[in-house]
């Protein structure tokens, strides 16, 4: 079955831009000073002939995506290669359909293969390319895909989501034994969205382990280039009211005390929410518990500020099936970093987790088909952040706009690589920068994503390959 909106991949390019952080953060057990952001072009055919480009970008966020033994060159060089494979991996998948379908085909046959080739090529004794860095490596293309499809029908993506333009519903992809037939049947990805999605959001600021809070914390190796570097400072200049901390995990007094202090930065600047990060490093469900109940018991004031918990355990989750429920009876719990695709967002609800953080760097068609059984299913959601600079900040906080958060979104490039995005901020002033505590979306406008690239004065570095007709 096939419409005539269809379209084919015909040709993929790919660019890796260089971006160098102004202060560090910090992911778990390591710190990022700077990040190599996957930049692709596809060129796609409808099936009357014409041709329309699009264009995805993701940062290879490498601590994040692979926290491991390797060195951190090994696991760049990795990630790089395997972009490298992917672009003719998607060059030579020539199935017709929606972006949608294509994607949701390439990711559940095609991806796989071209991960387990690459692991064969790093050899028995190297640790395999995980699963999510594969994931973060094919969004670059996959979010290509989505803009080359609404260029192609001079629309913007989201009006695309609909029976006018898929061929398949959603009980194609949400093949769920546990579900009613009936739960997706006759559904598409527009029944689960905002109608009238906002052009303002709610901005949240990342409170990194190594950002000093006050005077005292001050090292004299700061950056003086104009940002701020205290938090009180940030939250007056870009009139903050959510903040996001970010937690060790692994060292309870300090965690406690760090949301004291954030907390009490917060109340004397009013601002109105606080989430808590542990980086994925926590083994035990009490080690959450004991510290929500003491700040509940001795700061109740932050307590209630406190909106959600985010990802404590461990990435694996089929792995480390931890019963997380005793932790969200006290505050809401969203899965991150191990709610890959719907399916591990089904296991999570199971074991306990209320709420999905969705991600565009897992690719737009999984956000969505995520975005989708969770609603179905009660869970709310938010939309985090990957730093995501320059293009990559589009789709991201289009996400957030369109599947509707409990409270805006995470945007944090602004405080770790501002410059980086200096060429788009010309033309989206609003997305780069966080004023009244939000950003504006009202400047994105047009087919695809909205990018307006015509307009943005950027010049691209030689390209990595290039593959297609």
């Amino acid at each position: 079955m096939s419409r005539a909106t269809d379209c084919r991949v015909v040709s993929v390019t790919l660019y890796f831009l260089p971006v160098q952080a102004r202060v560090p953060l910090k992911f778990g057990r390591e710190t990022m000073t700077s990040v190599t952001c996957a930049r692709a072009s596809m060129r796609v055919m409808g099936t009357k002939g014409r041709v329309a480009e699009g264009w995805g970008e993701t940062p290879l966020s490498v601590q994040w995506v692979w926290p491991g033994a390797p060195s951190y060159e090994d696991r760049h060089s990795a990630l790089k290669d395997f972009c490298i494979r992917l672009i003719a991996a998607w060059s030579k998948f020539s199935e017709p359909g929606h972006p949608m379908e294509i994607g949701w085909d390439f990711q559940e046959h095609q991806l796989p293969l071209v991960l387990r080739e690459a692991n064969l090529a790093r050899g028995a004794d190297a640790e395999p390319i995980p699963w999510l860095a594969a994931l973060v490596c094919c969004s670059v293309f996959d979010l290509a895909l989505h803009d080359a499809f609404g260029q192609l029908h001079q629309r913007p993506i989201y009006e695309t989501y609909t029976a006018d333009f898929l061929n398949r519903d959603l009980s194609a992809f949400l093949a769920d034994p546990d579900s009613t037939q009936k739960t997706f049947t006759g559904k598409y990805p527009a029944d689960f969205l905002v109608k009238n999605p906002p052009m303002r959001l709610r901005a949240w600021h990342l409170v990194g382990g190594l950002d000093p809070l006050d005077s005292s914390e001050l090292t004299g190796e700061e950056p003086d280039d104009g940002y701020p570097v205290l938090l009180a400072d940030w939250i007056q200049r870009d009139g903050l009211r959510c903040l996001k901390i970010k937690l060790r995990g692994n060292d309870a007094m300090w965690d406690f005390e760090r949301l004291i202090h954030v907390g009490q930065i917060a109340v004397a600047q009013r601002v109105e929410w606080l989430t808590a990060d542990f980086n994925c490093t926590v083994t035990q469900p009490d080690y959450v518990n004991e510290i929500l109940d003491r700040l509940r018991d001795e700061q109740p004031r932050l307590y209630g500020m406190l909106l959600y918990v985010e990802q404590p355990f461990p990435y694996d989750l089929e792995h480390h099936r931890i019963d997380a429920h005793s932790v969200s009876a006290r505050k809401p719990l969203f899965l991150d970093e191990s709610a890959h695709d719907w399916r591990l967002v089904k296991l999570g609800r199971e074991l306990g987790w209320s709420g999905v953080a969705l991600k565009t760097c897992k690719t737009q068609t999984g956000a969505l088909l995520s975005c989708c059984w969770a609603k179905a299913h009660g869970m709310t959601l938010m939309v985090q952040d990957l730093t995501n600079p320059m293009l990559a900040q589009i789709p991201h906080v289009l996400l957030a706009a369109h599947v509707g958060t409990i409270m805006g979104v995470e945007t944090n490039a602004m405080q770790f690589y501002p410059e980086a995005s200096a060429a788009e901020a010309k033309v989206h002033a609003g997305l780069y920068q966080r004023r009244d505590g939000v950003v504006d979306l009202s400047s994105l406008r047009g087919s695809g994503f909205g990018y307006r690239t015509s307009e943005i004065q950027r010049t691209l570095p030689m390209a990595v390959a290039a593959y297609g007709t």
